[in-house]
């Protein structure tokens, strides 16, 4: 299975802020749409990613204060990435060495998407359930 798939299935929106948007800004949005992480965005192009675990590091380190700050100033640079044509496996291997929870998805130079590790873990169950019906089904008409 690709990650084409499980795009397909969730969807192609995206969450994005700029890099000069505050913190504060970037925070609220994280908390109402109910996500771990937002893609930071000058115009169509992906300058850094901002998770969870960024805000919870730079609150530890420089305190409240960095809520007025601009999300550059926190964000992950080095945004590792990933084609829709890659696979479910690989990319859970990325994820898993990498230590990180979110993987934007690139075709053409363009971002297309944003699969998370609950994302992955979603359709594998899916993937699972499905595969036990088929057996069930299987034993019943043998």
């Amino acid at each position: 299975m690709t990650v084409r798939s499980i795009l397909d299935t969730k969807g192609h929106q995206i969450m994005t802020v700029e890099p000069d948007a505050k913190m504060s800004a970037a925070i609220k949005l994280l908390g109402e749409k109910k996500i771990g992480a937002v893609l930071v965005m000058n115009q169509s192009r992906l300058e850094g990613i901002l998770s969870e675990r960024d805000i919870v590091r730079v609150l530890g380190e420089r305190g409240a204060g960095v809520l007025e700050e601009p999300v550059s100033s926190v964000m992950t640079r080095k945004v590792v990435t990933c084609k829709d044509t890659d696979t479910v496996s690989a990319i859970m291997e990325m994820m898993t060495t990498g230590k990180f929870r979110h993987l934007p998805v690139i075709d053409n130079g363009k971002v297309v998407g944003l699969i998370s590790i609950g994302d992955i873990v979603k359709w594998r169950v899916r993937e699972y359930e499905t595969e036990q019906e088929a057996l069930r089904d299987y034993i019943k008409t043998a």
